[in-house]
Order: structure tokens, then C-alpha cells, then sequence
């Protein structure tokens, strides 16, 4: 028995082998961490409610003019990751819409860069939409307080305290709504990634961030912007970037441009380019744009005459400004409108009427506010009022001091009738017959212009017993009288009627642009040539 026992106490004062030891600290160690694991999980969930209320109310203490809502919050203290649900904002004075709604925002720290001593974080914003309508763009351009004072800047930072270095959007949605809210402008599927925002890599570099964004423009278009930012430049941040357009409908713009008398119907836009705009340098290129099958037309009336001439003196002013001005440079390598009908309706006239040219194709090339990048070229094929062959070509100068430009015009059997609302307003008579050409010769330099307009009627009839029977007698009698003059003008040979209106003189008012110009002689000079009276004089133009 005495030898049993001592055999049991040798047993149990053996020590434990070390591979045993080993495999119960390992059991012990992952016990433990599984338990705090589960502790830090579950204390997760237990703060979600106050950080939610917390950061909801920091977010409306810093914001002027707009409220927050926030639906929920989540926080893992693992890893570290910031959850927002429902992320809200109202504008106070039309809070019926919000102007942002964010369903999900996730920040966490951004680990790669740890790597480089910087602790900062990233940020992915999944199907954000931003909604804007007419009321609340008003309220927000009229508002004394400027953007930089709203608060926004400090709301994001309460949200997440470390400065954020990248930025994710997946799938958001972009809406505007203007006067007609069933032709929203809407960019869809919107994906934007913007990296190294707080210059961490290569910090020499003029712009060290990249960033990309493509997006689906009004359900059919495609747009797409790739480039190279620096976002904390000083005073403001600098961008360079290239961008693309396709298959864009310019349907949806009507309400837009409807209040620059402007009418629009169909077309389709494809463009391409680059822009750089930073605190040293600033430059729009635009090396391709092309506008196919859209109809236009500019709508003059007595109720917006004088908006359109603020509108006009507004554009001069620009235009004056940006000429040849140092450090901004735009310039258009091509703009092209193919299979387009642009018109004009002067609804101030005694009888309203509408000249237009009809399947235009016009080539604009070399455009630039830069003197010094050469004469801008523009070529034109069309029909006027859908019938008359027209050709022009114009070389334009940047203005250095003063309009400068070169224009040839030639129109080709106009047929008379489509012009007869013109001949009513202007001349008081119609015609039955006749074929309307015109060529014109135009030069604009050193503050002086001259040149010529040499219209032809051919075949004209001007009164027709038949057709204007139902008017007054001293009506007809004036009608005879014209249609008489014409024939005893007119060469027999070619029974034509031809003359010829010089235009000689200084440019009225040394103010006067190079688009007011070109206005004028189509607007006045042009409808004079084409009445019988052609001893009046082209105002600012000096006499034919």
C-alpha cells in the first residue's frame, strides 16, 4: 500500500508538458478576446441612441438656413466605423422638399495611410440625391449670407473628427426642377471617387488628388470627368480636368433658356474638352461640340424688349471684359450644328412674322477671347425659309479695339411667297409669285464698315386679281403700282430685278459689338434690301 501511494504522489506532482500549457493559454486568449469582442459589440449597439441625438443636434447648431435629421447611428468601436442612416437636410425656408437625403454614410479610418503617419479618414455615400427646385435656388442666390458662413464645413467635421481623405459616391442622383417640374433635369447613376485630399502623397505636386465621375444625363446621355484637383488650395481650390458629353437630349433645357427668348426643340449634344481653374490660371477648351437635328428660335416681343436689351448690354459688358483679358483663356477648336432649323419670330412687329433657315449646317472653328490665338472661321449651308440656297463664310477677329470681321453672304431662289408676312409688315403688299437672291459682301475694321447688298427678284408678281380681289381698291392700285415698277426694272434677258445697296460709313457707336453689328445688318439692312424702297438708309451704316 505504502509503495501504491507514493506512486499516486509521484503521478500528480509531475509538471504539465509545455505543448498542454500552450494550447490552454491559446483556449484562454481566445476566450478572452472573443469576450471582448462580444463586450465592445454589444456596447456598440447601447451608445447608437445618444450618439444619433448627439450628432443630429451638433449638426443643426452649426447649419444657417437649413435643418438636419438624422434616423440613426451605429458605431463600431471595432475597426472603428461611423454608420449613418437617414441622413437628412431641410431648407428653412421651403422645407417641403429636402435638398439632401443621404441613406447611407459610412466613414472609417482610412488604414493606408497609417502607414504614412497620417491618421485621417474615408468616406462612402451610397445612392445620396440631391434635390433643388427654382424656389429654393432663388432663396439660396439671394441669401446675404455667404457659403463659407453656413456652417457646413464644421457639421461635417462634428459628424466624423478626423479630416477626410477620401471620398466615395456610389449610384447618386442629382435633381432640378425649374418652371416645369414634368422636365426635371436629372443626372442618375452618378459615381464619383476622389483620392488624397488631404495632399498626403506627393504634396509638391500642383494637383495631387485624383478623382472621377461619370453619370447618366436626363436618362439617356452620358457624362463623364476625370482629373487632377489640389482641394486645399488657397484662396480657393485648384481644379484641371477633362470632360466628355454624349447623347445628350437638349429637350429638357426649355424652361432654362426660355428666359433668354429663347425656344428649343429636340436635338441631341455630344462634346469633349478640358478646363483648368485654379488661383493662377484659368481656361476653358472646348475641342468638340456638336449639336444634330435641334430646331431654335429667338422670340422677340414689345413685353421683353427691354429685358432683352439689359440681357444684351449684360453680354456686351462680358464679352468686353473677357477680350483679350490676362490669365483667362476660352477658346473652341470646332462647334458644329448639323441638320438644325434656327429661325427668328418678331412678335413687335406691326404684323408678326418669321424668317428661319432650315436644315443648317454651320462650322464654327478656332473661337477664342485671346487675340493672339488667330481668326475664328465660320462656314454656313442652309435653306432660307426652306427654299433658298444659302452659303456664308466669316472670319472674326478677337476684338482688340473694336468689332473685326469679314462676312460673305449669297442666298439662291427664295421662293417669294414664304416671305409675304415680312412684305406685309415692311412694305404693306404681298406677292403670288416670284424668286427672291440676295449677295452681300460685309467688312468690319478699325471702327469702320463697308461693303454691299445686292438683292434680285426674278419672275415677280405682285398683284393677282384673282387673290386679291377681297381687298380695298386703292390697296390694289398700290399693289399694281409695285408689281409695275418691278417690270419696268427688271432685265428682260433674265427677267430680273437687281440693285445694288452700298454700305459705307463708321460704325455708329464705338461701343457697338461685333454680334450687334452682325444684328443689325441682318435685322434692318437685310429686310430693306429685300423691299422695293431702297433709298432708305441702314441705320448706323451710313446711305446706299
Amino acid at each position: 500500500m505504502t509503495d501504491d501511494n507514493n506512486s499516486a504522489c509521484n503521478m500528480q506532482s509531475k509538471p504539465i508538458p509545455k505543448k498542454r500549457l500552450s494550447l490552454r493559454l491559446i483556449r484562454w486568449g481566445v476566450g478572452i478576446s472573443i469576450a471582448l469582442v462580444l463586450v465592445l459589440y454589444g456596447a456598440s449597439y447601447f451608445i447608437d441612441e445618444p450618439l444619433r441625438r448627439i450628432t443630429e443636434k451638433k449638426i443643426n447648431t452649426n447649419l444657417t438656413g437649413y435643418t438636419g435629421q438624422l434616423a440613426g447611428a451605429h458605431f463600431q468601436l471595432i475597426g472603428l466605423t461611423l454608420t449613418f442612416k437617414g441622413l437628412t437636410l431641410f431648407q428653412q425656408a421651403h422645407p417641403d422638399t429636402p435638398v439632401i437625403r443621404f441613406p447611407k454614410v459610412t466613414t472609417t479610418i482610412h488604414w493606408r495611410e497609417i502607414f504614412f503617419g497620417k491618421l485621417v479618414a474615408e468616406v462612402l455615400l451610397d445612392q445620396p440625391a440631391l434635390n433643388i427646385n427654382l424656389l429654393q435656388l432663388r432663396n439660396e442666390v439671394s441669401s446675404t449670407i455667404p457659403l463659407k458662413d453656413r456652417g457646413w464645413q464644421q457639421a461635417v467635421e462634428d459628424i466624423y473628427p478626423l479630416k477626410i481623405n477620401s471620398v466615395i459616391v456610389n449610384d447618386a442622383t442629382f435633381t432640378y426642377i425649374d418652371q416645369d417640374p414634368k422636365k426635371p433635369l436629372v443626372l442618375s447613376h452618378l459615381n464619383l471617387q476622389a483620392t488624397n485630399i488631404r495632399n498626403i502623397h506627393q504634396p509638391n505636386q500642383i494637383y495631387p488628388s485624383a478623382f472621377h465621375l461619370d453619370t447618366t444625363i436626363f436618362g439617356t446621355g452620358h457624362g463623364s470627368i476625370d482629373g487632377d484637383a489640389n482641394f486645399l488650395g488657397e484662396p480657393h481650390p485648384g481644379i484641371k480636368a477633362r470632360f466628355k458629353l454624349e447623347n445628350t437630349p437638349l429637350d429638357y433645357f426649355k424652361s432654362l433658356i426660355s428666359r433668354s427668348n429663347l425656344t428649343i426643340q429636340g436635338g441631341v449634344l455630344q462634346a469633349s474638352g478640358e478646363t483648368e481653374f485654379a488661383p493662377t490660371v484659368k481656361s476653358a477648351h472646348l475641342k468638340n461640340l456638336t449639336i444634330q437635328g435641334m430646331n431654335m428660335e429667338y422670340i422677340h416681343s414689345n413685353r421683353t424688349a427691354g429685358a432683352e436689351k439689359k440681357r444684351v448690354a449684360v453680354v456686351k459688358k462680358t464679352a468686353k471684359e473677357l477680350s483679350n483679358k490676362p490669365g483667362i483663356l476660352i477658346q473652341a477648336d470646332i462647334i458644329h450644328l448639323t441638320g438644325c432649323t434656327l429661325g427668328m419670330v418678331n412678335n413687335a412687329a406691326r404684323r408678326p412674322y418669321r424668317v428661319f433657315l432650315s436644315e443648317t449646317d454651320v462650322r464654327i472653328s478656332n473661337v477664342s477671347n485671346q487675340f493672339s490665338q488667330g481668326a475664328a472661321q465660320v462656314h454656313l449651308s442652309a435653306k432660307f425659309m426652306g427654299s433658298g440656297i444659302t452659303t456664308a463664310s466669316a472670319t472674326f477677329r478677337p476684338e482688340k479695339s473694336g468689332p473685326d470681321f469679314d462676312l460673305n453672304l449669297k442666298i439662291e431662289n427664295t421662293r417669294m411667297t414664304s416671305l409675304n408676312d415680312v412684305l406685309r409688315t415692311y412694305g404693306n403688299f404681298d406677292v403670288s409669285a416670284g424668286l427672291f437672291s440676295l449677295v452681300s459682301e460685309i467688312h468690319v475694321k478699325n471702327g469702320r464698315i463697308s461693303g454691299y447688298i445686292k438683292p434680285f427678284f426674278k419672275d415677280l408678281n405682285v398683284y393677282d386679281s384673282r387673290k386679291d380681289k377681297g381687298k380695298g381698291v386703292f390697296h390694289q392700285m398700290y399693289e399694281m403700282m409695285i408689281g409695275g415698277a418691278a417690270q419696268l426694272l427688271e432685265n428682260h434677258s433674265h427677267k430680273e430685278v437687281a440693285t445694288k445697296a452700298v454700305i459705307s460709313g463708321a460704325v455708329g457707336n464705338p461701343e457697338t459689338s461685333t454680334w450687334q453689328i452682325v444684328g443689325a445688318l441682318l435685322r434692318n439692312a437685310f429686310l430693306q434690301a429685300l423691299l422695293p424702297n431702297f433709298e432708305k438708309i441702314i441705320p448706323g451704316s451710313g446711305k446706299h
